[in-house]
């Protein structure tokens, strides 16, 4: 027993407790490897995002530079109304109106000097400064300037240089055909001569160097009023178009009934003879001037005006000015289109009526500065700007000059913005009285009246409009056929 009780507790001494065994990774359970996989998942995600956003971006790239302009498109309403009806007339028309009212809306150094004194009964009687009652007329139609024009996109702006050029080329063909020495134009000298061989009571002059079929029926209505009031006056048509059987068959009232009109082609180095102009021309005919972008016609009419008065002296007149009262007594004569109110001093003169002695040094002035500032490109700058620049820079001479400044009521009695008006039939006793009125004021006090074609000539004068009254009282050969008809 008690070697059993011996043997017992040597056998529990020499017992060794073993640590338990690490699990195997062959036997770990599937609890323990789940989280590895979770990871791994969390990692590719944002990788397959990444790479299927870069296949989207590549994709639309593709599409876009590849295949979006192979696919047809529908044209704009912009370039739809540029590309119909005349083309790029309409397109020239639309600039050409932008630029008009820039230029009306801006204004030209103002002169420090007074107005001249007028050297005639006729011009006295308009008077030469600007009185309180034409400062007021002014003052009520003065519009406000527009406002300036939107930035415009890009596209536009591609559409108006190629416009620029498209119109820089056509100058350049007009300038080969007004400038070149041909049979006609080789007569021009003769027939001006034989036009005025016999006294003329008065000499005018219209320049036309636009398309004949322009020169329509309001052009004829101008030429009824000029010798409505000059019976005895001759009348010189400078122009290469009118100087056709078309031409002359538009003349044919005239001519049948006596009255002294001739037309011719203009001769330009007959013209510019000795003038500051004459090298002008010649670096023009050897291609060392730019015609610019403005209508050349425009720009030759300026100086053709200049040359006709400075060779044989007279009246020019613009073919859209109406003529309300004989001109006898205005000499060296020029209209102010704009007025300083505060002062009464001319703010911008106008060329679309002149009337100077043959030779008059100011005609030569105006030459000159027309060779040596000219600009093709800037609408007015050989024109209005011109006589404007020039008698500002010679105001010091004073009494001197020469010169009769008349105000705006002797040419421009109503703003270019309001002559729309004046076409316009009165619809009721209201209308009809301030009808009556404004014809009784500028028959009262204006010599004609500027009909601004830019801004009216797709307008009808209605029977019974200011305009309609006031040349049914100067027209020659009145008839019904010179209203539209209201119904």
């Amino acid at each position: 027993m008690a070697a059993a009780a011996a043997n017992a507790q040597q056998a529990a001494s020499s017992m060794v407790v073993a640590p338990p065994a690490s699990p195997s990774p062959t036997t770990m359970p599937a609890a323990a490897r789940r989280p590895l996989h979770l990871l791994l998942l969390s990692l590719s995600l944002p990788a397959l995002l990444l790479l299927l956003s870069l296949v989207f971006l590549l994709s639309h790239t593709t599409f876009s530079l590849l295949i979006c302009p192979l696919l047809p498109r529908p044209p704009s309403r912009r370039n739809a109304t540029t590309t119909s009806g005349s083309g790029s007339g309409d397109s020239l028309g639309v600039s050409m109106d932008k630029t008009l009212q820039a230029f009306h809306a801006s204004t030209p150094p103002s002169p420090s000097w007074r107005n001249a004194t007028a050297t005639s009964s006729s011009g006295a009687s308009l008077g030469v400064s600007t009185d309180k009652t034409v400062q007021a007329f002014h003052g009520s139609v003065a519009v406000a300037p527009p406002p300036p024009l939107p930035a415009a996109p890009a596209s536009a702006v591609k559409i108006g240089r190629n416009s620029k050029k498209a119109s820089a080329k056509r100058n350049k063909s007009l300038l080969k055909l007004l400038l070149r020495n041909t049979p006609q134009t080789r007569r021009f000298a003769a027939r001006a001569d034989e036009l005025f061989a016999a006294p003329c009571a008065a000499r005018f002059f219209v320049t036309w160097l636009s398309p004949l079929a322009q020169f329509g029926r309001r052009e004829l209505l101008v030429l009824e009023s000029l010798f409505r009031w000059h019976r005895g006056a001759c009348l010189l048509v400078a122009s290469d178009t009118m100087d056709s059987a078309g031409g002359r068959d538009r003349l044919r009232p005239f001519l049948d009934r006596g009255l002294r009109v001739a037309v011719a082609s203009p001769d330009f180095a007959y013209l510019l003879n000795g003038t500051p102009a004459e090298a002008w021309l010649g670096a023009v005919q050897r291609g060392g001037v730019s015609p610019g972008s403005v209508p050349l016609g425009q720009n030759l009419s300026n100086l053709l005006r200049l040359a006709l008065l400075y060779r044989y002296g007279g009246v020019y007149l613009d073919a859209d000015v109406v003529v309300l009262r004989p001109f006898s007594g205005l000499r060296n004569a020029i209209g102010a289109q704009a007025v300083d109110e505060a002062t009464g001093d001319w703010r911008r003169l106008n060329n679309a009526v002149m009337v100077f002695d043959r030779a008059h040094p100011l005609l030569r002035e105006f030459i000159a500065e027309f060779a040596a500032a000219f600009d093709g490109s800037k609408w007015g700058h050989n024109g209005p700007y011109l006589v404007s620049r020039v008698a500002a820079r010679l105001s010091h001479r004073g009494p001197g000059l020469n010169l009769t400044v008349l105000p705006p009521r002797a040419f421009y009695p109503v703003h270019w913005s309001k002559i729309g008006g004046l076409f316009v039939a009165p619809k009721d006793r209201k209308d009809e009285r301030w009808v009556k009125a404004k014809v009784e004021n500028i028959k009262g006090e204006s010599f004609g009246i500027h009909l601004w074609n830019r801004e009216s000539r797709r307008l009808e004068m209605e029977e019974g409009s200011v305009i309609g009254r006031l040349i049914s009282d100067s027209c020659l050969f009145c008839n019904s056929s010179m209203f539209v008809k209201q119904e």
